[in-house]
């Protein structure tokens, strides 16, 4: 078998297994971190494979993070402009223009869009078309990304404010106004979470917030001592949120009592993920970590090459994040590399293909009756895989 023959063999088996790593989703992603409690989790298969399927330009920033539902990408641009396309190929499917940079997340419930615009509004959008159905004016921008539970909608707003709306109609049900310090100060810019009847937020005025979701009554607040902008995570009875301070938080969700903080090296505005008793959040020391959600403990911590703002999904044991270095990565339980997963499953393609690739050399050799040693060129399957 010539060196061609056996690349081309190599290649072939490279490109079939690979096709059971390509992603199929069978669950919507429907608003900021998945799901009300904002814990980050998603269902399906990982993505593991780093083949672009489309891109679409907006023709500006876009800082808010899409919401995947029945066959849908919804996001907000930095043009002011919402967008719904085509999850399969990137069609756009239709474009709705605020007045001002969106920085919001969509939500997506019962075939309405919730989106928060630097316009100061909160609109309420036709999901199949895009169509306005309401808006309702806050004090100030609206960074906040929606929660949408039993047909209310909890936002929050710059002008320290937090937000119950009837989701049908943008009615106000109640607001509850943040601790004023001075101007910009008190803003909510977190998303709140919405588990058991409490709305869990966090402010400029350096608070996490518990507050009755029906009513807006205060249940209670614990001071971090510095800018909540961080979203929290609510599971298993546990507030999880970080703060410009440089630690992470576990509060108790009864009562807000500290459970345990740990410090990173630098502001933690990401927002954390907590799966199977690991609380995933990056820090703006450029690190990943994984901490234990029991007592804080430091599992691992991953070095990128810049500030880590973007917060993580995880899905089926794979961490997927954003760094202002340019980069998203997937990390595996124990990160080495960018590219451990990826790595790992190289190797044992490597093993198959350089075993088949064995094989089908010695049966050819049989066939012609070949009395020299047949060798493989050197390093020929190691380069193919690793090869970037």
């Amino acid at each position: 078998m010539t060196r061609f023959n056996v690349v081309t063999v190599v290649v072939c088996l490279i490109f079939l297994s690979s096709l059971v790593l390509i992603p199929f989703a069978n669950a919507d992603w429907t608003m900021f971190r998945a799901d009300p409690s904002h814990d980050g989790i998603g269902t399906g298969n990982p993505a593991l494979t780093p083949t672009p399927l489309w891109k679409y330009a907006t023709g500006n920033w876009v800082y808010s993070s899409p919401a995947v539902v029945g066959g849908v990408v919804y996001v907000g641009s930095e043009n002011g402009d919402v967008y719904a396309l085509n999850a399969a190929n990137g069609e756009k499917l239709w474009n709705f223009a605020t007045g001002s940079a969106v920085h919001s997340s969509p939500a997506v419930v019962g075939g309405v869009v919730y989106v928060g615009s630097d316009d100061w509004n909160l609109y309420a959008l036709n999901a199949t078309n895009g169509a306005y159905l309401w808006s309702y004016t806050t004090g100030d921008w609206v960074e906040s990304s929606p929660a949408v539970v039993d047909g209310v909608v909890y936002i929050g707003s710059d002008d320290g404010n937090v937000y119950a709306l009837d989701a049908s109609n943008g009615a106000q049900l109640w607001n509850y106004t943040t601790r004023y310090i001075h101007a910009f100060a008190n803003a909510v810019s977190s998303s709140p979470a919405v588990v058991s009847g409490v709305v869990y937020v966090g402010s400029w005025d350096e608070n996490v917030y518990a507050l009755n979701a029906t009513n807006g009554e205060k249940l209670w607040s614990y001071p971090l001592g510095n800018i909540v902008a961080s979203s929290p995570a609510v599971v298993g009875g546990v507030v999880y949120v970080g703060a410009d301070g440089s630690n992470v938080y576990a509060l108790n969700a009864t009562n807000g009592e500290k459970l345990w903080n740990c410090t990173t090296g630098s502001a933690v505005s990401s927002s954390p993920a907590v799966v199977k008793g690991v609380v995933y959040v990056g820090s703006e020391d450029d690190k990943v970590y994984a901490f234990n959600a029991s007592n804080g403990e430091v599992l691992w911590n991953y070095k990128t090459s810049k500030m880590v703002e973007s917060s993580p999904a995880v899905v089926d044991g794979v961490v997927y994040i954003g760094s202002d270095d340019g980069n998203v990565y997937a990390l595996g339980a124990s990160p080495t590399s960018s590219n451990t997963l990826f790595i790992i499953i190289g190797a044992l393609v490597a093993v198959v293909s350089a075993a088949v690739v064995v094989f089908l050399m010695f049966r050819k050799r049989l066939k012609t009756k070949l009395t020299s040693p047949l060798s493989l060129p050197q390093n020929s399957v190691a380069v193919s895989l690793f090869k970037y």
